[in-house]
């Protein structure tokens, strides 16, 4: 599968407000835009971007703690391995896909509009945003996204049509970073299935001093779409 390396793209004409400035929601500023530019410059300072409700503005969220998986530390059962041959992975064939139905809106707490969509499409298509996949028997039955810079991957949302599917997805996606000398895998927030899965609570403090690291790495050499 061919790979290149992701395109810079313009920058953002937006001042985006400091990690360090979130309210007691955790958040740090409300509106802006996500255009290639201000979704990297948010990352690499340490946020991220969800709306404030279904069809609200655009509002850029810094936890305190941060939800993070050691890339050392997934909780891997034997019946995890065992669903982890059932399945092929694939990585970056079908990211849209992987993003619609990380976006299905009868899912719970969904948060994925046409807009969000649109954006981390345009992401992949520069080389920044990937999915990782699991399929069976021709069919996307799970998979996850999320924004790669570096060393660091910023885990968005990830699906399943299958037992154990996304489970599988996330682990293959935590070896492809440790092979690819990756070292800060962010989760957002701790929630009890990602917990279970080896997520753990980081203080803003020490997750922006692991950010500049981990941006500072080389980090996988990511397939390109085919």
């Amino acid at each position: 599968m061919p790979r290149r390396a992701p395109i810079e793209p313009p920058p953002t004409r937006w001042e985006l407000p400091p990690p360090e400035s979130a309210d007691e929601r955790e958040i740090c500023g409300v509106g802006a835009d996500l255009e290639p530019g201000t979704l990297l410059k948010a990352y690499r300072t340490g946020l991220f971007p969800m709306r404030l409700g279904l069809d609200g503005p655009i509002a850029w969220w810094s936890p305190d703690p941060r939800g993070v998986i050691p890339l050392d530390g997934m909780v891997v059962s034997r019946s995890l391995r065992r669903s982890q041959r059932r399945f092929e992975l694939r990585v970056n064939t079908e990211f849209e896909a992987v993003m619609r139905a990380c976006a299905d809106p009868s899912r719970p707490h969904g948060w994925i509009d046409e807009s969000f969509v649109e954006a981390y499409r345009e992401l992949h298509r520069l080389g920044w945003a990937h999915s990782v996949e699991t399929w069976h028997e021709g069919e996307l039955v799970g998979g996850l996204y999320g924004l790669a810079i570096g060393g660091f991957f910023a885990g968005e949302s990830m699906f399943h049509h299958a037992t154990d599917a996304s489970k599988v997805a996330l682990l293959n996606c935590v070896e492809l970073l440790q092979a690819g000398d990756a070292n800060l895998f962010d989760v957002q927030w701790v929630t009890p299935h990602l917990e279970s899965l080896g997520a753990r609570p980081m203080a803003r403090s020490e997750y922006l001093e692991r950010l500049r690291h981990a941006l500072a790495r080389p980090g996988p050499s990511w397939p390109a779409s085919p």
